[in-house]
């Protein structure tokens, strides 16, 4: 997971093209949008990352840096 990879697609990008591009990954078809990574694993995860902080931001007024860390947060606690 690469913060500024995700950064990256919350400036640039609205809901519906996050959501075209996951499903794109999923299908495995061509992304609509530029997603880095070094794999479909990692795009998905950037897409996923930047869906869930979009959503984050818009239901609690948050900030981008606000949102990011509510993310990352989540993702420690699954992984421990």
């Amino acid at each position: 997971m690469k913060i500024p990879a995700i950064k990256k697609l919350v400036e640039s990008n609205s809901m519906d093209e996050l959501m075209a591009a996951e499903a794109a990954i999923v299908d495995e078809q061509a992304l609509p949008i530029e997603v880095e990574g070094d794999d479909e694993g990692e795009q998905l995860t950037h897409v996923l990352a930047a869906i869930w902080i979009l959503n984050h931001m818009q239901d609690n007024s948050a900030d981008f840096k606000t949102s990011l860390r509510e993310y990352t947060k989540k993702v420690r606690v699954s992984i421990n």
